[in-house]
């Protein structure tokens, strides 16, 4: 983490949306999901429990760094990009590019997730379903 304070952007909390999103789905506690949240790179866990009640609730916190990013994606179960996107745009302001619906947004992470096969899979489904 950072030791600057940063404020969110006015009207944003997608992060903070995000880890509350992700503790009611998986019925955790904050201590709990604090402790899920561990960077897969270096196995250090990377957040603390009131650091996420503090986001989650809308109060002010440290802008999270790479480390913790990857570990909150680990702690949530969503891919990295999505932690980076909702970091992004609730601390700076920057949405992503191609689409500024969620759905959208989770399946592009998803779909980049696949493998070839599965990719190719999809984007008939998708093809068929524009067709009718």
């Amino acid at each position: 983490m950072t030791a600057e304070k940063a404020a969110p952007a006015p009207g944003r909390n997608h992060l903070g949306d995000l880890v509350l999103e992700r503790k009611d789905a998986l019925r955790l506690s904050y201590e709990k999901l604090a402790a899920r949240c561990v960077d897969p790179e270096s196995g250090e866990q990377t957040v603390k429990s009131s650091w996420l009640h503090r986001i989650a609730t809308r109060l002010p916190v440290q802008a999270p760094d790479v480390p913790a990013l990857r570990g909150m994606a680990a702690g949530l179960g969503v891919p990295l990009r999505l932690v980076q996107d909702a970091a992004s745009a609730q601390f700076f302001g920057v949405d992503p590019v191609y689409s500024d619906t969620e759905a959208v947004r989770a399946m592009v992470y998803h779909f980049e997730e696949m493998n070839e096969e599965d990719q190719r899979k999809i984007q008939a489904l998708i093809e068929a379903y524009k067709r009718a």
